[in-house]
């Protein structure tokens, strides 16, 4: 012991040091009940900060209690290792990304390790190596052969200061800013390598609603990223105007998408995104349009805005020509690029009619009542976007929404049914040296080979510190052989996207040494899928996107059982100060080293479970950790305590409610533990431990109880506070380690649980109320007195029947009957509160509840507490009884 407390420097140290002799965290290969917990892989930025810290004791803890419930627990760590961070620090330190990246991943290692995490490192994968890349390689090469692999011209996303290609999902916000460094992303028009994640899109859209472990949240926003929509297809003819100046149809047919083809009755113009071919072309011909993309467009503004053009477009329903415009608010990235716009009936296309002066035609009316004609609305100011009954359509009139949109696609000729996504391909290729080499070669004649099996991994060569992709100043490292026709080639020198890394580590795991195959594929399909994943937020999309674009890949073409890779996802959240999201350009992180040093890490990771459910942000709190430092200590102080004075006290009606509110917080503590809501487990626990220092202080322990309790208490805080639970569970005598120890279990059910603690709690308020409310100041005896049995009879028909006339039936109940007007009132208070009725324990349990609690009161209020069933009660106190609420009577 310290002055201010337990020495957890030394407890922690000797656990650690006991845990690694043992090997206790090692997980066999072949196991018959596996359970996998997984946390998101961190990437090696050089020290833990408190976002590591909650995630990894997230998963710590409910590996630790799933082990203890027999589970045979994989719970493994690596290192997402690649990335261009370590490129720019290598860079500014004049060193090589290889070395700074391995000296961060000491650094951190043995951070987790003084955190206690009970990893198997023998697991461990670092990215970076040979021995992980190269099954990077080879699946790009299965991925290659199975046709998910395509290189093609695009226009990409291009971060200056990164000087690097970034996919869709790494360009953050409205003001699309790199997601590394918050450089405003511009595009750019390169050749680039692609996984054709499109194949996928149906399935892993309609996969979603099975992942019913993950967070609505997360399901809605892979729903949206993919983007599937149903619609319909056509051309408009695009003409110059009748100006003289050249032939209808100059431009030809331009094909739109739409959701609502049953509006096409209301398009007044015609609009083309600014990088459409025919916008292109158009900025060739006249300075306006020009000028227009060049300077004004802005897909991301407030307002949509456009230019006007020449041309028109032919309505194909109406033969109408109507104008065209080249406006901002298009996409050539979603639909086609060209879009009839219905200003009626969609609020952009609206908002632009307005500014631009166009004509707005209501063509789509709300449903009428029954026998009425249906009324156009107004929408002179607001467009109207439900769907309702076609007006002002022609023949189509009178049609509701749905039925027109299959008939009009069906009699215009061009008109055909499309699926379209937002959902693109994923590109993959980076033009960065830290990265997994893409196994490619360029020969003149076979043109993009891949490089064959035998010869993986294609590894990085030594770092030339230079400016854009020290790749390609790599002469000699490019300089190769075409492996088909054996002639002069060069390697790709674009390397892959990290999160290809991440997107199979955890199928890594279970055989990190293999050497012939990127997994084993029996135990892989053993031990996943994933059964507890934990990460944060920000991964919603882009990595568990492609994990489960890989995982179905694999299934499909390597035999993998599962074809989703995680049952249950846990997206932590953030840890803050004072409101804000900790980060070192704001200068308020706190470390967790500087907490391990002067408080341990017990405490650290106690205290963040205990903040807040693991969903939730929460505000950092020195003073929230001194006090959970503080519980640590009273803790280890009172198993102390017991094993030094040996308590013999008897076994009474206060060790029996000692021994009922193990029972119940074990009940509620399990429960909580299993849904992982670990804040509430561990106000349970910490609820005990304060009734057995009342327990304690009111009189000698029964020995047996007491310790029971205790024992409950240290298996309990296990999973958060291993090192001192571990130190606690030896000094009590028992043998081999806690985290191997059986979880405890309670003897009672939750339900019952929960009544006698209202029940009990209730009682209590009650009495507090009425000798605040008596203002009585030292009272004499407190007298509490147990409903009758017909009551309990009553409560229980109120509660289970359906009749209108409660009263009647309650009174066809002859023992019920006999009580007169008392059950007749009784009865109208139950009619009255019908809905909110509940059971309570019946009258012998309640008695028996209330008299193992009667302690508690005695010692509140330092007077003697007698409970009394009903029939040895007055009937003018008897009659303030009721099932869970018994009447009160203080003595002054």
């Amino acid at each position: 012991m310290s002055d201010s407390g337990y020495d957890h420097t030394t407890v922690e140290r000797r656990w650690q040091a006991a845990w690694d002799d043992a090997n206790v965290y090692r997980t066999p290969d072949d196991v018959d009940d596996p359970t996998y917990v997984l946390g998101m892989y961190p990437y090696p930025s050089g020290k833990l900060h408190m976002g590591h810290v909650r995630n990894y004791t997230i998963t710590d803890a409910y590996a630790r209690y799933r082990r203890m419930c027999g589970d045979d627990v994989l719970h493994p760590m690596g290192w997402d290792a690649f990335g261009l961070p370590a490129e720019n620090a290598a860079k500014e330190r004049d060193t090589n990304p290889r070395d700074w990246t391995f000296d961060c991943i000491d650094t951190m290692r043995g951070q987790m390790e003084s955190m206690g995490f009970g990893y198997d490192w023998e697991r461990e994968v670092t990215t970076c190596t040979p021995e992980y890349y190269r099954w990077n390689q080879w699946l790009f090469t299965r991925f290659h052969e199975e046709g998910l692999v395509e290189r093609r011209d695009a226009e990409v996303n291009w971060c200056s200061h990164c000087e690097t290609v970034l996919a869709d999902e790494q360009v953050e916000g409205e003001a699309e800013l790199c997601w590394r460094c918050d450089t405003p992303v511009e595009t750019r028009e390169l050749e680039q390598w692609f996984l054709r994640i499109t194949e996928y899109a149906d399935e892993l859209l309609e996969a979603i609603d099975d992942l019913e472990g993950w967070p609505n949240s997360v399901r809605q926003m892979q729903r949206n990223w993919i983007g599937r929509q149903h619609g319909t297809e056509l051309e408009f003819d695009i003409s110059e105007a009748s100006n003289g100046r050249g032939d209808a149809g100059e431009y030809g047919p331009v094909r739109a998408f739409t959701t609502r083809v049953d509006t096409i009755f209301g398009a007044t113009y015609f609009a083309l995104a600014p990088d459409h071919p025919i916008s292109q072309q158009l900025a060739t011909e006249d300075d306006d349009v020009r000028h227009f993309i060049e300077h004004e467009a802005d897909p991301e503004g407030d307002e949509p805005n456009g230019v006007a053009t020449e041309l028109t477009a032919t309505n194909p329903a109406t033969g109408e020509e109507i104008p065209v415009y080249v406006a901002d608010f298009v996409l050539s990235d979603v639909g086609t690029g060209a879009l009839m716009a219905v200003p009626g009936h969609d609020d952009r296309d609206h908002a632009f009619a307005t500014k631009m002066g166009e004509d707005i035609v209501p063509v789509i009316a709300p449903e009428p009542d029954e026998g009425a004609e249906p009324t156009a609305p107004d929408v002179s100011e607001n467009a109207f976007t439900e769907d309702g009954v076609l007006v002002n359509s022609g023949e189509y009139s009178g049609l509701e929404s749905e039925a027109a949109r299959e008939r009009l696609t069906d009699d215009i000729e061009s008109a055909e049914h499309t699926t379209q996504y937002q959902l693109r391909d994923w590109g993959i290729s980076r033009q960065r040296y830290w990265g997994t080499p893409i196994p490619v070669v360029h020969c003149e004649e076979c043109e993009a080979v891949p490089v064959p099996e035998d010869d993986l991994p294609v590894e990085l060569p030594e770092f030339i510190n230079t400016t854009g992709n020290p790749l390609d100043a790599a002469d000699e490292w490019q300089a190769t052989t075409c492996p088909e026709c054996g002639g002069s080639a060069r390697r790709e020198t674009d390397t892959m996207d990290t999160f290809v890394d991440s997107s199979w580590y955890f199928l890594r795991y279970v055989s990190p040494d293999l050497e012939d195959a990127p997994f084993d594929l029996e135990r892989a399909n053993n031990w996943m899928p994933v059964d507890q994943y934990v990460g944060g937020i920000e991964h919603a999309v882009m990595h568990l996107l492609y994990s489960r674009f890989f995982t179905k890949v694999l299934a499909d073409h390597e035999g993998l059982t599962h074809r989703e890779p995680f049952t249950n996802l846990l997206a932590q959240g953030m840890v803050q100060l004072e409101g804000e999201k900790m980060s070192k350009s704001k200068g308020n992180t706190v470390s967790p080293q500087r907490i391990v040093d002067e408080y341990g890490a017990d405490t650290a990771r106690l205290f963040m479970m205990q903040a807040a459910q693991p969903e939730r942000d929460f505000d950092w709190s020195e003073e929230g950790v001194r006090s959970t430092y503080a519980f640590l200590t009273r803790l280890q102080e009172m198993v102390g305590d017991y094993v030094r004075t040996e308590p013999a006290g008897e076994a009474d009606a206060v060790s029996s409610y000692v021994d009922s509110e193990i029972d119940a917080t074990l009940a509620i503590a399990t429960e909580k533990y299993e849904a992982l809501t670990f804040n509430r487990a561990l106000r349970e626990t910490q609820d005990l431990v304060r009734t057995l220092r009342q327990y304690a202080d009111y009189t000698e322990p029964h020995a047996e109880t007491y310790e029971r309790g205790l024992s409950a208490v240290i298996r309990l805080l296990a999973p958060v506070a291993p090192h001192l639970t571990e130190e606690l569970y030896a000094e009590l005598g028992n043998d081999g380690f806690v985290v191997d120890a059986d979880w405890p279990t309670a003897t009672v059910d939750r339900e019952y649980v929960e009544k006698r603690r209202k029940l009990v709690e209730n009682t209590r308020e009650d009495v507090r109320q009425i000798i605040d409310v008596a203002g009585i100041e030292d009272p004499q005896g407190i007298e509490v007195v147990v409903a009758p049995e017909w009551k309990y009879d009553a409560l229980e028909i109120a509660i289970e029947s359906d009749t209108d006339n409660l009263i009647g039936e309650l009174m066809q109940q002859a023992h019920i009957r006999e009580q007169g007007d008392a059950a007749a009132s009784y009865g109208q208070d139950l009619q009255v509160e019908r809905e909110a009725l509940s059971m309570t324990l019946r009258p012998e349990a309640e008695h028996d509840a209330l008299e193992a609690a009667a302690w508690l009161i005695e010692r509140e209020f330092d007077a003697p507490v007698s409970v009394v069933h009903a029939h040895e009660a007055d009937d003018d106190v008897l009659s303030n009884a009721g099932p869970g609420r018994p009447a009160i009577e203080i003595e002054e």
